[in-house]
Protein backbone atom coordinates (compact mmCIF):
# COMPACT_ATOMS: atom_id res chain seq x y z
CA UNK A 1 0.00 0.00 0.00
CA UNK A 2 1.05 3.59 -0.47
CA UNK A 3 2.11 5.72 2.47
CA UNK A 4 -0.41 8.36 3.39
CA UNK A 5 2.39 10.82 4.01
CA UNK A 6 6.15 11.05 3.68
CA UNK A 7 6.90 11.15 7.38
CA UNK A 8 9.34 8.57 8.72
CA UNK A 9 7.37 5.41 9.28
CA UNK A 10 6.27 4.24 12.70
CA UNK A 11 5.20 0.68 12.15
CA UNK A 12 2.15 0.67 14.33
CA UNK A 13 0.63 -2.69 13.51
CA UNK A 14 3.04 -5.43 12.61
CA UNK A 15 1.25 -8.71 13.20
CA UNK A 16 0.19 -9.55 9.65
CA UNK A 17 2.62 -7.60 7.57
CA UNK A 18 5.26 -9.01 5.39
CA UNK A 19 8.71 -9.50 6.55
CA UNK A 20 11.79 -8.84 7.79
CA UNK A 21 15.11 -8.88 6.97
CA UNK A 22 18.05 -9.00 9.01
CA UNK A 23 21.68 -9.51 8.53
CA UNK A 24 23.82 -12.37 9.74
CA UNK A 25 25.04 -10.65 12.87
CA UNK A 26 27.97 -12.60 14.27
CA UNK A 27 26.90 -12.34 17.88
CA UNK A 28 29.69 -14.69 19.03
CA UNK A 29 32.20 -12.08 17.94
CA UNK A 30 30.65 -9.24 19.91
CA UNK A 31 31.80 -10.08 23.43
CA UNK A 32 32.82 -6.55 24.33
CA UNK A 33 29.68 -5.10 22.80
CA UNK A 34 27.45 -7.56 24.62
CA UNK A 35 29.11 -6.73 27.93
CA UNK A 36 27.90 -3.15 27.44
CA UNK A 37 24.42 -4.02 26.17
CA UNK A 38 21.32 -3.88 28.37
CA UNK A 39 20.51 -7.24 29.95
CA UNK A 40 18.33 -9.30 27.59
CA UNK A 41 17.11 -11.37 30.53
CA UNK A 42 15.83 -8.31 32.35
CA UNK A 43 14.37 -6.84 29.15
CA UNK A 44 12.49 -10.08 28.39
CA UNK A 45 10.50 -9.56 31.57
CA UNK A 46 8.50 -7.04 29.51
CA UNK A 47 7.24 -9.82 27.23
CA UNK A 48 4.79 -11.39 29.68
CA UNK A 49 4.13 -15.05 30.37
CA UNK A 50 4.95 -17.96 28.07
CA UNK A 51 2.04 -19.00 25.81
CA UNK A 52 1.50 -21.09 22.67
CA UNK A 53 0.11 -19.69 19.40
CA UNK A 54 -0.41 -20.90 15.82
CA UNK A 55 1.47 -19.32 12.92
CA UNK A 56 0.75 -19.47 9.20
CA UNK A 57 3.13 -17.61 6.92
CA UNK A 58 4.23 -16.99 3.35
CA UNK A 59 7.79 -16.22 2.23
CA UNK A 60 8.53 -14.27 -0.97
CA UNK A 61 11.49 -12.54 -2.61
CA UNK A 62 11.65 -8.86 -3.55
CA UNK A 63 9.78 -9.63 -6.79
CA UNK A 64 6.98 -11.34 -4.83
CA UNK A 65 8.04 -14.78 -6.10
CA UNK A 66 7.30 -17.56 -3.62
CA UNK A 67 10.38 -19.14 -1.99
CA UNK A 68 10.34 -22.81 -1.01
CA UNK A 69 12.66 -24.70 1.35
CA UNK A 70 13.11 -21.73 3.68
CA UNK A 71 13.91 -22.74 7.26
CA UNK A 72 11.45 -21.10 9.67
CA UNK A 73 12.16 -21.00 13.41
CA UNK A 74 9.88 -19.90 16.25
CA UNK A 75 11.41 -20.66 19.63
CA UNK A 76 12.33 -24.34 19.68
CA UNK A 77 10.10 -25.27 16.69
CA UNK A 78 11.08 -25.30 13.02
CA UNK A 79 9.39 -25.83 9.66
CA UNK A 80 10.24 -25.56 5.95
CA UNK A 81 8.21 -23.59 3.42
CA UNK A 82 6.49 -25.72 0.78
CA UNK A 83 6.25 -25.17 -2.99
CA UNK A 84 3.74 -22.34 -2.33
CA UNK A 85 6.19 -20.59 0.00
CA UNK A 86 3.88 -21.41 2.93
CA UNK A 87 4.86 -22.59 6.41
CA UNK A 88 2.79 -23.78 9.38
CA UNK A 89 3.93 -23.93 13.00
CA UNK A 90 1.27 -24.82 15.53
CA UNK A 91 1.56 -24.24 19.28
CA UNK A 92 4.68 -22.16 18.80
CA UNK A 93 6.30 -21.04 22.08
CA UNK A 94 5.96 -17.24 22.34
CA UNK A 95 5.26 -14.66 25.03
CA UNK A 96 2.03 -12.75 25.67
CA UNK A 97 3.46 -9.53 24.24
CA UNK A 98 6.23 -10.80 21.97
CA UNK A 99 6.73 -13.49 19.35
CA UNK A 100 9.76 -13.83 17.06
CA UNK A 101 9.81 -15.57 13.66
CA UNK A 102 13.12 -16.22 11.85
CA UNK A 103 13.51 -17.18 8.16
CA UNK A 104 16.80 -18.51 6.73
CA UNK A 105 17.95 -19.68 3.33
CA UNK A 106 21.34 -19.67 1.63
CA UNK A 107 21.53 -16.83 -0.91
CA UNK A 108 19.40 -14.44 1.18
CA UNK A 109 19.99 -12.29 4.23
CA UNK A 110 18.41 -13.73 7.35
CA UNK A 111 14.84 -12.50 7.66
CA UNK A 112 12.62 -12.09 10.70
CA UNK A 113 9.39 -10.71 12.05
CA UNK A 114 8.47 -9.81 15.63
CA UNK A 115 4.77 -9.70 16.50
CA UNK A 116 2.36 -9.14 19.35
CA UNK A 117 0.64 -12.57 19.20
CA UNK A 118 -3.14 -12.69 18.83
CA UNK A 119 -5.47 -15.46 19.98
CA UNK A 120 -6.21 -16.70 16.46
CA UNK A 121 -3.86 -17.73 13.68
CA UNK A 122 -0.93 -15.33 13.44
CA UNK A 123 -0.35 -14.72 9.74
CA UNK A 124 3.10 -13.57 8.71
CA UNK A 125 4.33 -12.53 5.27
CA UNK A 126 8.12 -12.48 4.93
CA UNK A 127 10.07 -10.84 2.11
CA UNK A 128 13.70 -11.92 1.89
CA UNK A 129 16.48 -9.73 0.51
CA UNK A 130 19.02 -11.29 -1.87
CA UNK A 131 22.62 -11.64 -0.76
CA UNK A 132 24.19 -9.37 -3.39
CA UNK A 133 27.82 -8.27 -3.09
CA UNK A 134 28.20 -4.48 -3.27
CA UNK A 135 32.02 -4.56 -3.46
CA UNK A 136 35.17 -6.32 -2.34
CA UNK A 137 38.26 -5.42 -0.33
CA UNK A 138 40.97 -7.27 1.58
CA UNK A 139 42.28 -7.42 5.13
CA UNK A 140 44.82 -4.76 6.03
CA UNK A 141 43.37 -2.35 3.48
CA UNK A 142 41.28 0.73 4.20
CA UNK A 143 38.36 0.78 1.79
CA UNK A 144 35.01 2.53 1.29
CA UNK A 145 32.24 0.48 -0.33
CA UNK A 146 29.28 2.42 -1.72
CA UNK A 147 25.86 1.92 -3.29
CA UNK A 148 24.61 4.14 -6.13
CA UNK A 149 22.12 5.83 -3.75
CA UNK A 150 24.91 7.18 -1.51
CA UNK A 151 24.93 4.45 1.14
CA UNK A 152 28.51 3.83 2.29
CA UNK A 153 30.63 1.86 4.71
CA UNK A 154 34.24 2.91 5.37
CA UNK A 155 36.33 -0.05 6.57
CA UNK A 156 39.67 0.04 8.42
CA UNK A 157 40.72 -3.44 7.26
CA UNK A 158 40.83 -5.44 10.53
CA UNK A 159 38.47 -8.44 10.67
CA UNK A 160 37.80 -11.57 12.71
CA UNK A 161 36.33 -14.97 11.92
CA UNK A 162 33.29 -16.46 13.68
CA UNK A 163 35.58 -18.08 16.28
CA UNK A 164 37.13 -14.70 17.14
CA UNK A 165 40.51 -15.32 15.50
CA UNK A 166 42.07 -12.80 13.14
CA UNK A 167 41.16 -13.06 9.44
CA UNK A 168 43.50 -12.49 6.51
CA UNK A 169 42.28 -12.55 2.93
CA UNK A 170 39.67 -11.12 0.58
CA UNK A 171 36.44 -9.67 1.96
CA UNK A 172 33.13 -9.43 0.09
CA UNK A 173 30.84 -6.68 1.37
CA UNK A 174 27.05 -6.95 1.22
CA UNK A 175 25.06 -3.73 1.75
CA UNK A 176 21.31 -3.08 1.74
CA UNK A 177 19.69 0.30 2.39
CA UNK A 178 16.06 0.54 3.52
CA UNK A 179 14.38 3.87 2.89
CA UNK A 180 11.39 4.93 5.06
CA UNK A 181 9.60 6.41 2.03
CA UNK A 182 9.76 3.05 0.21
CA UNK A 183 6.45 1.19 0.47
CA UNK A 184 8.30 -2.13 0.80
CA UNK A 185 10.35 -1.07 3.81
CA UNK A 186 7.94 -2.46 6.37
CA UNK A 187 8.08 -5.80 4.57
CA UNK A 188 11.88 -5.89 4.48
CA UNK A 189 12.94 -4.69 7.94
CA UNK A 190 13.92 -7.07 10.73
CA UNK A 191 11.72 -7.72 13.73
CA UNK A 192 9.57 -4.67 14.38
CA UNK A 193 10.52 -1.18 15.49
CA UNK A 194 10.67 -2.23 19.12
CA UNK A 195 13.81 -1.46 21.11
CA UNK A 196 15.77 -1.33 24.34
CA UNK A 197 17.37 2.06 25.01
CA UNK A 198 20.58 2.54 26.97
CA UNK A 199 18.58 2.36 30.23
CA UNK A 200 17.07 -0.97 29.10
CA UNK A 201 13.64 0.68 28.75
CA UNK A 202 11.10 -0.33 26.12
CA UNK A 203 10.72 2.06 23.20
CA UNK A 204 9.14 2.16 19.77
CA UNK A 205 11.18 3.75 17.00
CA UNK A 206 10.57 6.39 14.35
CA UNK A 207 13.02 5.45 11.59
CA UNK A 208 14.85 7.72 9.18
CA UNK A 209 16.57 4.82 7.42
CA UNK A 210 18.36 1.52 7.90
CA UNK A 211 21.59 0.01 6.62
CA UNK A 212 22.56 -3.66 6.67
CA UNK A 213 26.22 -4.62 6.23
CA UNK A 214 27.56 -8.17 6.08
CA UNK A 215 31.09 -9.37 5.40
CA UNK A 216 32.11 -12.67 3.80
CA UNK A 217 35.56 -14.27 3.70
CA UNK A 218 37.25 -16.31 0.96
CA UNK A 219 35.34 -19.45 1.96
CA UNK A 220 32.02 -17.69 2.45
CA UNK A 221 32.45 -17.48 6.23
CA UNK A 222 30.83 -14.63 8.16
CA UNK A 223 33.29 -11.94 9.24
CA UNK A 224 33.04 -8.98 11.59
CA UNK A 225 35.17 -6.09 12.77
CA UNK A 226 38.13 -6.94 14.98
CA UNK A 227 38.20 -5.80 18.58
CA UNK A 228 39.12 -2.12 18.71
CA UNK A 229 38.27 -1.61 15.05
CA UNK A 230 35.39 0.60 13.87
CA UNK A 231 33.66 1.48 10.62
CA UNK A 232 31.86 4.59 9.45
CA UNK A 233 28.42 4.12 7.94
CA UNK A 234 26.56 6.63 5.79
CA UNK A 235 22.76 6.41 5.51
CA UNK A 236 21.15 8.62 2.82
CA UNK A 237 17.91 10.51 3.52
CA UNK A 238 15.11 11.10 1.06
CA UNK A 239 14.62 14.79 0.32
CA UNK A 240 11.12 14.65 1.84
CA UNK A 241 12.61 13.71 5.24
CA UNK A 242 15.25 16.41 5.56
CA UNK A 243 12.86 18.96 7.09
CA UNK A 244 12.04 16.61 9.99
CA UNK A 245 15.53 15.17 10.49
CA UNK A 246 17.28 16.14 13.76
CA UNK A 247 20.92 17.26 13.72
CA UNK A 248 21.90 14.13 15.67
CA UNK A 249 19.96 10.91 16.03
CA UNK A 250 20.43 7.74 18.11
CA UNK A 251 21.80 4.66 16.35
CA UNK A 252 20.29 1.23 17.04
CA UNK A 253 21.40 -2.22 15.91
CA UNK A 254 19.18 -5.27 15.50
CA UNK A 255 19.86 -8.07 17.98
CA UNK A 256 19.19 -11.10 15.80
CA UNK A 257 19.33 -13.53 18.71
CA UNK A 258 16.62 -11.77 20.73
CA UNK A 259 14.57 -10.05 18.02
CA UNK A 260 14.65 -6.36 18.98
CA UNK A 261 16.76 -3.24 18.48
CA UNK A 262 19.40 -1.98 20.95
CA UNK A 263 20.57 1.62 21.25
CA UNK A 264 24.30 2.06 20.56
CA UNK A 265 25.79 5.44 19.65
CA UNK A 266 24.49 8.22 17.45
CA UNK A 267 24.72 9.58 13.90
CA UNK A 268 25.17 13.16 12.72
CA UNK A 269 23.25 14.82 9.88
CA UNK A 270 25.74 15.86 7.20
CA UNK A 271 24.05 17.26 4.12
CA UNK A 272 21.38 14.72 3.14
CA UNK A 273 22.95 11.78 5.01
CA UNK A 274 23.35 10.47 8.53
CA UNK A 275 26.94 9.48 9.34
CA UNK A 276 27.88 7.37 12.35
CA UNK A 277 30.57 5.07 13.71
CA UNK A 278 29.91 1.41 14.58
CA UNK A 279 32.04 -1.27 16.20
CA UNK A 280 30.36 -4.33 14.68
CA UNK A 281 28.08 -5.14 11.80
CA UNK A 282 24.41 -5.87 11.92
CA UNK A 283 21.32 -4.05 10.68
CA UNK A 284 21.78 -0.42 11.81
CA UNK A 285 18.90 2.00 12.21
CA UNK A 286 18.67 5.80 12.58
CA UNK A 287 15.68 6.39 14.87
CA UNK A 288 13.96 8.67 17.30
CA UNK A 289 12.59 6.69 20.29
CA UNK A 290 9.04 7.05 21.61
CA UNK A 291 6.88 5.51 24.30
CA UNK A 292 4.21 3.07 23.10
CA UNK A 293 1.22 0.94 24.03
CA UNK A 294 -0.01 -2.44 22.77
CA UNK A 295 -3.11 -2.10 20.61
CA UNK A 296 -5.60 -4.49 18.99
CA UNK A 297 -8.32 -3.80 16.42
CA UNK A 298 -11.21 -6.15 15.60
CA UNK A 299 -13.12 -5.57 12.35
CA UNK A 300 -16.75 -6.74 12.06
CA UNK A 301 -19.47 -6.42 9.45
CA UNK A 302 -22.86 -4.90 10.18
CA UNK A 303 -24.15 -8.29 11.40
CA UNK A 304 -21.36 -8.55 13.97
CA UNK A 305 -19.42 -11.19 12.02
CA UNK A 306 -15.61 -10.86 12.08
CA UNK A 307 -14.04 -9.86 8.78
CA UNK A 308 -10.73 -11.58 8.04
CA UNK A 309 -8.05 -10.73 5.50
CA UNK A 310 -8.57 -6.96 5.47
CA UNK A 311 -5.77 -4.45 5.78
CA UNK A 312 -5.96 -2.03 8.71
CA UNK A 313 -3.74 1.07 8.69
CA UNK A 314 -3.04 3.54 11.47
CA UNK A 315 -1.54 6.93 10.65
CA UNK A 316 0.02 9.33 13.14
CA UNK A 317 0.81 12.92 12.18
CA UNK A 318 4.18 12.56 13.91
CA UNK A 319 5.06 8.92 13.21
CA UNK A 320 3.62 8.05 9.80
CA UNK A 321 1.72 4.89 8.84
CA UNK A 322 1.77 1.24 9.86
CA UNK A 323 -0.51 -1.62 8.94
CA UNK A 324 -1.61 -5.18 9.65
CA UNK A 325 -4.01 -7.85 8.34
CA UNK A 326 -6.96 -9.25 10.28
CA UNK A 327 -7.00 -12.96 11.15
CA UNK A 328 -9.99 -15.33 11.24
CA UNK A 329 -11.24 -13.51 14.36
CA UNK A 330 -11.13 -10.19 12.52
CA UNK A 331 -8.27 -9.10 14.78
CA UNK A 332 -4.83 -7.60 14.29
CA UNK A 333 -2.51 -6.41 17.07
CA UNK A 334 0.70 -4.45 17.39
CA UNK A 335 2.44 -1.54 19.06
CA UNK A 336 1.49 2.10 18.52
CA UNK A 337 2.89 5.42 19.80
CA UNK A 338 1.18 6.48 23.02
CA UNK A 339 -0.64 9.79 23.32
CA UNK A 340 -1.20 10.13 19.56
CA UNK A 341 -4.47 10.74 17.71
CA UNK A 342 -4.58 8.22 14.86
CA UNK A 343 -6.42 7.92 11.55
CA UNK A 344 -7.68 4.36 11.11
CA UNK A 345 -8.45 3.03 7.61
CA UNK A 346 -9.64 -0.37 6.45
CA UNK A 347 -8.77 -1.45 2.90
CA UNK A 348 -9.58 -4.31 0.55
CA UNK A 349 -6.84 -3.89 -2.02
CA UNK A 350 -6.43 -5.23 -5.57
CA UNK A 351 -10.16 -5.83 -5.98
CA UNK A 352 -11.93 -2.78 -4.55
CA UNK A 353 -9.35 -0.24 -5.80
CA UNK A 354 -7.16 1.86 -3.52
CA UNK A 355 -9.91 3.63 -1.54
CA UNK A 356 -10.57 2.71 2.10
CA UNK A 357 -13.87 1.03 2.85
CA UNK A 358 -13.88 2.52 6.36
CA UNK A 359 -12.21 5.54 7.97
CA UNK A 360 -12.38 6.90 11.51
CA UNK A 361 -10.26 8.78 14.04
CA UNK A 362 -9.16 6.88 17.17
CA UNK A 363 -7.08 7.67 20.24
CA UNK A 364 -5.08 8.98 21.87
CA UNK A 365 -4.23 5.86 23.89
CA UNK A 366 -2.04 6.00 26.98
CA UNK A 367 -2.48 2.38 28.07
CA UNK A 368 -2.78 -0.98 26.33
CA UNK A 369 -6.12 -0.93 24.49
CA UNK A 370 -8.43 -2.91 22.21
CA UNK A 371 -11.22 -1.56 20.03
CA UNK A 372 -13.84 -3.00 17.67
CA UNK A 373 -15.03 -1.29 14.52
CA UNK A 374 -18.00 -2.03 12.30
CA UNK A 375 -17.96 -1.80 8.52
CA UNK A 376 -21.25 -0.18 7.53
CA UNK A 377 -23.44 -1.68 4.83
CA UNK A 378 -22.25 -0.66 1.39
CA UNK A 379 -23.92 -1.78 -1.84
CA UNK A 380 -20.52 -1.94 -3.55
CA UNK A 381 -18.96 -4.15 -0.83
CA UNK A 382 -20.18 -7.70 -0.16
CA UNK A 383 -19.31 -9.80 2.88
CA UNK A 384 -18.69 -13.48 2.13
CA UNK A 385 -18.14 -16.61 4.19
CA UNK A 386 -16.74 -19.75 2.54
CA UNK A 387 -16.90 -23.00 4.54
CA UNK A 388 -16.10 -26.65 3.92
CA UNK A 389 -14.46 -29.84 5.08
CA UNK A 390 -10.96 -30.80 3.95
CA UNK A 391 -10.18 -34.53 4.01
CA UNK A 392 -7.22 -36.57 2.87
CA UNK A 393 -7.51 -39.37 0.30
CA UNK A 394 -8.55 -41.82 3.02
CA UNK A 395 -11.44 -39.49 3.98
CA UNK A 396 -9.76 -38.54 7.26
CA UNK A 397 -9.90 -34.87 8.33
CA UNK A 398 -6.69 -33.00 7.53
CA UNK A 399 -5.20 -31.81 10.81
CA UNK A 400 -2.10 -30.00 9.55
CA UNK A 401 -2.87 -28.14 6.34
CA UNK A 402 -4.18 -24.96 4.85
CA UNK A 403 -6.77 -23.69 2.37
CA UNK A 404 -5.93 -20.89 -0.03
CA UNK A 405 -8.75 -18.87 -1.63
CA UNK A 406 -7.88 -16.80 -4.68
CA UNK A 407 -10.09 -13.85 -5.59
CA UNK A 408 -8.82 -11.50 -8.26
CA UNK A 409 -5.21 -10.80 -7.35
CA UNK A 410 -5.76 -11.56 -3.67
CA UNK A 411 -4.78 -14.73 -1.81
CA UNK A 412 -6.54 -15.58 1.45
CA UNK A 413 -4.81 -18.42 3.31
CA UNK A 414 -6.25 -20.07 6.42
CA UNK A 415 -5.05 -22.85 8.68
CA UNK A 416 -6.84 -26.23 8.85
CA UNK A 417 -6.39 -28.16 12.11
CA UNK A 418 -9.50 -30.39 12.35
CA UNK A 419 -10.68 -30.78 8.76
CA UNK A 420 -13.02 -27.77 8.95
CA UNK A 421 -12.30 -24.42 7.36
CA UNK A 422 -14.04 -21.06 7.24
CA UNK A 423 -12.76 -18.08 5.28
CA UNK A 424 -14.32 -14.65 5.77
CA UNK A 425 -13.66 -11.86 3.30
CA UNK A 426 -15.18 -8.82 1.71
CA UNK A 427 -15.36 -8.40 -2.04
CA UNK A 428 -16.61 -5.97 -4.62
CA UNK A 429 -19.70 -6.56 -6.75
CA UNK A 430 -17.72 -6.75 -9.99
CA UNK A 431 -16.77 -10.45 -9.84
CA UNK A 432 -18.51 -13.35 -8.08
CA UNK A 433 -16.07 -16.17 -8.94
CA UNK A 434 -13.17 -17.53 -6.95
CA UNK A 435 -10.90 -20.57 -6.76
CA UNK A 436 -9.79 -22.81 -3.88
CA UNK A 437 -6.68 -24.93 -3.38
CA UNK A 438 -6.25 -27.04 -0.25
CA UNK A 439 -2.88 -28.47 0.79
CA UNK A 440 -2.17 -31.30 3.22
CA UNK A 441 1.07 -29.85 4.57
CA UNK A 442 2.40 -33.03 6.21
CA UNK A 443 1.47 -35.61 3.56
CA UNK A 444 2.44 -33.34 0.64
CA UNK A 445 -0.94 -33.68 -1.06
CA UNK A 446 -3.21 -31.09 -2.59
CA UNK A 447 -6.61 -30.75 -4.21
CA UNK A 448 -5.50 -28.88 -7.29
CA UNK A 449 -7.17 -25.61 -8.22
CA UNK A 450 -10.98 -25.78 -7.86
CA UNK A 451 -13.23 -23.05 -9.30
CA UNK A 452 -16.45 -21.85 -7.65
CA UNK A 453 -19.10 -19.12 -7.68
CA UNK A 454 -20.09 -17.32 -4.49
CA UNK A 455 -23.58 -18.07 -3.13
CA UNK A 456 -23.78 -14.89 -1.05
CA UNK A 457 -23.51 -14.57 1.92
CA UNK A 458 -22.56 -18.21 2.65
CA UNK A 459 -20.83 -20.58 0.25
CA UNK A 460 -20.57 -24.13 1.56
CA UNK A 461 -18.16 -26.20 -0.54
CA UNK A 462 -19.00 -29.47 1.18
CA UNK A 463 -16.09 -31.93 1.36
CA UNK A 464 -12.95 -31.54 -0.72
CA UNK A 465 -10.14 -34.08 -0.76
CA UNK A 466 -6.41 -33.82 -1.38
CA UNK A 467 -6.25 -36.79 -3.74
CA UNK A 468 -4.24 -34.98 -6.38
CA UNK A 469 -0.87 -35.49 -4.72
CA UNK A 470 2.09 -33.42 -5.78
CA UNK A 471 3.12 -35.10 -9.03
CA UNK A 472 6.70 -35.91 -8.06
CA UNK A 473 8.96 -35.42 -5.09
CA UNK A 474 12.26 -36.31 -3.48
CA UNK A 475 12.51 -35.68 0.24
CA UNK A 476 15.53 -36.56 2.37
CA UNK A 477 17.04 -35.78 5.75
CA UNK A 478 20.71 -35.72 6.76
CA UNK A 479 21.85 -36.37 10.32
CA UNK A 480 18.74 -34.96 11.98
CA UNK A 481 18.75 -31.69 10.00
CA UNK A 482 15.47 -30.33 8.56
CA UNK A 483 14.13 -32.35 5.65
CA UNK A 484 14.90 -31.15 2.12
CA UNK A 485 12.24 -31.62 -0.58
CA UNK A 486 12.21 -31.21 -4.37
CA UNK A 487 8.91 -31.27 -6.25
CA UNK A 488 9.89 -30.62 -9.86
CA UNK A 489 12.66 -31.19 -12.40
CA UNK A 490 13.14 -34.82 -11.31
CA UNK A 491 14.24 -37.55 -13.75
CA UNK A 492 14.07 -41.28 -13.16
CA UNK A 493 14.30 -44.49 -15.13
CA UNK A 494 16.31 -47.53 -16.19
CA UNK A 495 19.55 -47.37 -18.17
CA UNK A 496 20.23 -51.01 -19.05
CA UNK A 497 20.11 -52.63 -15.64
CA UNK A 498 21.02 -49.45 -13.76
CA UNK A 499 18.21 -47.62 -11.96
CA UNK A 500 18.78 -43.86 -11.56
CA UNK A 501 16.86 -40.99 -10.01
CA UNK A 502 18.29 -37.49 -10.22
CA UNK A 503 17.45 -33.83 -9.73
CA UNK A 504 19.39 -30.70 -10.75
CA UNK A 505 18.20 -27.18 -9.90
CA UNK A 506 18.21 -24.53 -12.62
CA UNK A 507 20.61 -22.36 -10.60
CA UNK A 508 22.98 -25.32 -10.03
CA UNK A 509 22.79 -24.78 -6.27
CA UNK A 510 21.33 -28.20 -5.52
CA UNK A 511 21.32 -31.72 -6.94
CA UNK A 512 20.43 -35.27 -5.92
CA UNK A 513 21.47 -38.60 -7.46
CA UNK A 514 20.58 -42.14 -6.44
CA UNK A 515 21.62 -45.25 -8.36
CA UNK A 516 21.12 -49.01 -8.01
CA UNK A 517 23.22 -51.36 -10.14
CA UNK A 518 21.87 -54.74 -11.26
CA UNK A 519 18.33 -53.60 -10.71
CA UNK A 520 15.78 -56.42 -11.12
CA UNK A 521 12.49 -54.78 -10.19
CA UNK A 522 10.77 -53.84 -6.91
CA UNK A 523 12.81 -55.28 -4.10
CA UNK A 524 15.05 -54.45 -1.16
CA UNK A 525 18.63 -53.53 -2.07
CA UNK A 526 21.55 -53.27 0.34
CA UNK A 527 24.05 -51.50 -1.90
CA UNK A 528 23.90 -48.47 -4.12
CA UNK A 529 25.21 -45.03 -4.98
CA UNK A 530 24.05 -41.72 -3.47
CA UNK A 531 25.20 -38.15 -3.76
CA UNK A 532 23.52 -34.85 -3.04
CA UNK A 533 24.41 -31.19 -2.90
CA UNK A 534 22.20 -28.38 -1.59
CA UNK A 535 23.77 -24.97 -0.89
CA UNK A 536 20.28 -23.52 -0.27
CA UNK A 537 20.10 -25.60 2.91
CA UNK A 538 23.79 -25.56 3.84
CA UNK A 539 23.96 -29.33 3.32
CA UNK A 540 26.67 -30.78 1.10
CA UNK A 541 27.84 -34.37 0.69
CA UNK A 542 30.23 -35.66 -1.97
CA UNK A 543 29.44 -38.78 -3.98
CA UNK A 544 29.89 -41.88 -1.92
CA UNK A 545 28.87 -45.48 -1.53
CA UNK A 546 25.59 -45.73 0.33
CA UNK A 547 25.53 -48.28 3.14
CA UNK A 548 22.01 -49.15 4.16
CA UNK A 549 18.68 -50.34 2.80
CA UNK A 550 16.93 -49.10 -0.33
CA UNK A 551 13.36 -50.30 -0.79
CA UNK A 552 11.94 -50.01 -4.30
CA UNK A 553 8.23 -50.47 -3.70
CA UNK A 554 6.97 -49.62 -7.20
CA UNK A 555 8.56 -49.48 -10.65
CA UNK A 556 6.03 -48.76 -13.39
CA UNK A 557 6.28 -48.36 -17.12
CA UNK A 558 7.33 -45.01 -18.62
CA UNK A 559 5.00 -42.26 -17.26
CA UNK A 560 4.13 -44.47 -14.30
CA UNK A 561 5.54 -44.10 -10.81
CA UNK A 562 8.80 -45.22 -9.22
CA UNK A 563 8.50 -45.32 -5.40
CA UNK A 564 11.60 -45.69 -3.23
CA UNK A 565 12.47 -45.22 0.42
CA UNK A 566 16.00 -45.49 1.79
CA UNK A 567 17.76 -45.39 5.15
CA UNK A 568 21.42 -45.80 6.08
CA UNK A 569 24.62 -43.79 6.00
CA UNK A 570 27.20 -42.37 3.63
CA UNK A 571 30.84 -41.62 4.30
CA UNK A 572 31.97 -38.00 4.38
CA UNK A 573 35.11 -37.99 2.28
CA UNK A 574 36.55 -34.96 4.06
CA UNK A 575 36.21 -36.35 7.59
CA UNK A 576 35.69 -40.09 7.07
CA UNK A 577 32.62 -39.96 9.31
CA UNK A 578 29.52 -42.03 8.56
CA UNK A 579 26.60 -39.59 8.17
CA UNK A 580 23.03 -40.88 8.70
CA UNK A 581 20.67 -40.20 5.81
CA UNK A 582 17.12 -41.28 4.95
CA UNK A 583 14.54 -40.32 2.37
CA UNK A 584 11.54 -41.04 0.17
CA UNK A 585 11.18 -40.79 -3.61
CA UNK A 586 7.94 -40.62 -5.63
CA UNK A 587 8.79 -39.89 -9.26
CA UNK A 588 7.30 -40.51 -12.70
CA UNK A 589 9.44 -42.80 -14.82
CA UNK A 590 10.97 -40.97 -17.79
CA UNK A 591 12.88 -43.76 -19.59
Amino acid sequence: MKSINRLPKFFAILLMCALVITSCDNDDNLTNQQDQDPSPTAFAENFGNAISRNFLGTVVDTNDNLIENVLITIGSLTAMTDSNGVFIIENAPVKERFGYVIAEKIGYLHASRAVVPSDGTNKVRIMMLPEIIAGSTSSGTQETISLPNGSKVALEGDYIKPDGTSYSGSVNVIIHHLDPVDDDMQNQMPGMLYAANTQNEERMLQTFGMLAVELRGDNGEDLNLAEGSTAEITVPLDASLIGNAPATIPLWYFDEANGYWIEDGQATLIGNTYVGTVSHFSFWNCDIPAEYVDFCVTVNDSEGNPIANTQVTLTSENFGTGYGYTNENGETCGKIPSGETLELNVYNYDVCNQSPIHTETVGPFNADSSISITIADNPDIISETVTGIFNDCDSNPVTDGYVQLRYGNQYFTDLVTDGNFEINLIRCDTDNTFSIQAIDYINIQETGLLNYTFTTPLTNLGTIQSCNSVEEFITYQVDGSPAITYNFGIQGGLDGNYLTVNYYSDNQQSSFNLGIENFNGPNTYTSGYLNFYDTNNDSTTLESEFVGTTNVTAFGEVDEYIDINFSGAINDWSSGDAIPVSGTIHVLRDY
